[in-house]
């Protein structure tokens, strides 16, 4: 029973530690895209990041189980809407929009937009792209 106890506290010691990479008390306005671009690099081979800092920003993504799309709106009232859910291919993409009141679709995706990065800075921007 004691060796039982002992494990159990010693794999909650080790998962409290490899969990605790960040520290947030050095995390600030100029320090917070550093940290982001990090926890980037650290993902898996697929799997999708989105990360919005502003009010009002909204994200509606279908996306198959191949598609890696990274997603980051800074600013007030963003809009993203991403379609990739019609073909089983893999597909990366990254989509920045940098400001206010902006509305990017995409829908589709075919060997021209794989890779595709979109940046998209300053306010009252849309942008439709469609792939087939």
């Amino acid at each position: 029973m004691f060796k039982l106890r002992w494990g159990a506290f010693t794999l909650f010691a080790v998962l409290c530690v490899q969990a605790q990479q960040i520290d947030w008390d050095r995390v600030n306005s100029n320090t917070v895209l550093d940290l982001i671009t990090r926890q980037q690099t650290e993902q898996g081979l697929y799997g999708s990041t989105v990360i919005q800092m502003g009010d009002y920003n909204n994200a509606e993504l279908s996306l198959n189980a191949k598609t890696n799309i990274a997603v980051q709106q800074l600013g007030d009232y963003n809009t993203l809407y991403f379609i990739n859910s019609f073909t089983d291919k893999e597909t990366k993409a990254a989509v920045n929009a940098q400001g206010n009141n902006n509305i990017i679709d995409i829908t589709g995706s075919n060997s021209v937009s794989d890779g595709m990065q979109i940046n998209v800075k300053g306010d009252n921007k849309t942008i439709f792209m469609r792939n087939y």
